[in-house]
């Protein structure tokens, strides 16, 4: 079958990712929706768009990645987003994170620090025309751009420590996640890495939940124009 303008992925290529989504174990129906709905390879390189259909990590510039497909779909899955919420994303990449946000909610910030993938996920979500996105270049660890709370927060990246000043804009009620590092198992080993989801019940009351393993790497601070 054919692709229709601007997808840039076949109706059978995205029924298989799908697929692959369930046998990973995503069961959200609306983010099977989300996923179903954004064509992954308008943001994926063109030189790896015969790729995007597959649940696996791809290469976009400045040394960053673009999730594998059910490793994104866990952690939104995680936050539960109600279509009423504001989401905020740090580190948008490509932008495919943000363009499958906004099917979920009522409004998304996502914040990247490399400006030339900032400048390229801009581009790519306006093809979309997706009105209810802001992308903005910027420190996302500084909260310094991002006016307001959130109802639920998503960082695609680990820390020792999750970032006070990120944390501080969760809205009473509600949840971020992010990758978290544990000491290694031995001296010689490095530190593993834990998906964990945070809830913000009240000013001084919080949770924290193990989701399960994740490979995210170290968060990097600071803007950056390229690599």
């Amino acid at each position: 079958m054919e692709e229709r303008a601007g997808e840039g992925q076949s109706i059978e290529a995205r029924a298989a990712l799908l697929l692959q989504l369930r046998r990973a174990g995503v069961r959200d129906l609306a983010i099977m929706r989300a996923f179903e709905t954004t064509p992954r390879a308008l943001f994926a390189p063109y030189r790896f768009r015969d790729l995007a259909a597959r649940d696996m990590a791809l290469p976009i510039g400045c040394g960053q990645t673009m999730p594998a497909a059910a490793d994104l779909a866990r952690r939104l899955e995680a936050l539960a987003i109600e279509p009423h919420h504001r989401v905020l994303e740090v580190g948008t990449g490509s932008g495919f994170g943000a363009a499958v946000l906004s099917r979920l909610a009522r409004e998304v910030v996502t914040i990247e620090r490399f400006e030339t993938l900032a400048i390229e996920a801009r581009r790519r979500l306006a093809e979309l025309a997706l009105a209810n996105v802001e992308a903005r270049f910027g420190d996302g660890l500084a909260m310094e751009e991002t006016p307001g709370f959130f109802d639920r927060i998503v960082l695609h990246m680990s820390f020792h420590e999750p970032p006070p000043a990120v944390l501080a804009a969760l809205a009473p009620g509600g949840g971020a996640v992010f990758g978290r590092f544990e000491p290694p198992a031995a001296d010689d080993s490095p530190p593993s890495e834990r998906l964990r989801l945070t809830r913000r019940q009240a000013d001084a009351l919080w949770s924290e939940t193990d989701i399960g393993s994740c490979r995210l790497g170290s968060a990097l601070a600071g803007r950056a124009k390229a690599l």
